[in-house]
């Protein structure tokens, strides 16, 4: 299987959307997070900083763990099988992102807005619309010094 992230950022209590290019293999036109899969000796937090910065160009702080998920990119078949870890971001700099050829288009949203926005949209968001409301209830009862722990010590365990 394939392991890979999923970074959900937020900024001022919302929360960062990006359209999948029409170009991408998979889930075109949809709307997403940042996403991605490990390199071969990568941990998990490693991807999540790669990732956002490849695909936005701004640094993250990884904030809290908000699940982990499994799905097939496409056919059911072991060249497809995604396992997941899913995290909670912040960012300082929403100014400074960027766009590269995997998105088409960005939105800062409350965690209403997404929620309505990704209900009325394919059925494949539903797992991002979940997350973001994960998030929101996390973010409103995570500590703030949990928080700070979690972003000086990370989660990986060695």
């Amino acid at each position: 299987f394939i392991a890979g992230i999923a970074a959900i950022i937020v900024h001022d209590d919302k929360y960062l959307l990006l359209k999948r290019s029409s170009k991408r293999d998979f889930g075109a036109g949809h709307w997403d997070c940042v996403t991605g899969r490990l390199e071969q000796g990568e941990g998990f937090e490693e991807a999540v900083r790669r990732e956002v910065m490849e695909e936005i160009g701004i640094e993250v702080s990884v904030d809290f763990l908000l699940g982990t998920s499994h799905f097939y990119r496409g056919e059911p078949i072991p060249e497809n099988e995604l396992v997941g870890v899913v995290y909670a971001c912040s960012t300082t700099t929403p100014e400074a992102i960027r766009h590269s050829d995997e998105h088409s288009a960005y939105r800062w949203m409350t965690a209403a807005e997404a929620v309505e926005m990704l209900s009325m949209a394919r059925p494949s968001s539903k797992w991002l619309r979940n997350v973001i409301q994960r998030a929101e209830l996390l973010r409103q009862h995570v500590p703030d010094p949990l928080v700070e722990q979690f972003r000086r010590e990370g989660f990986e365990t060695e």
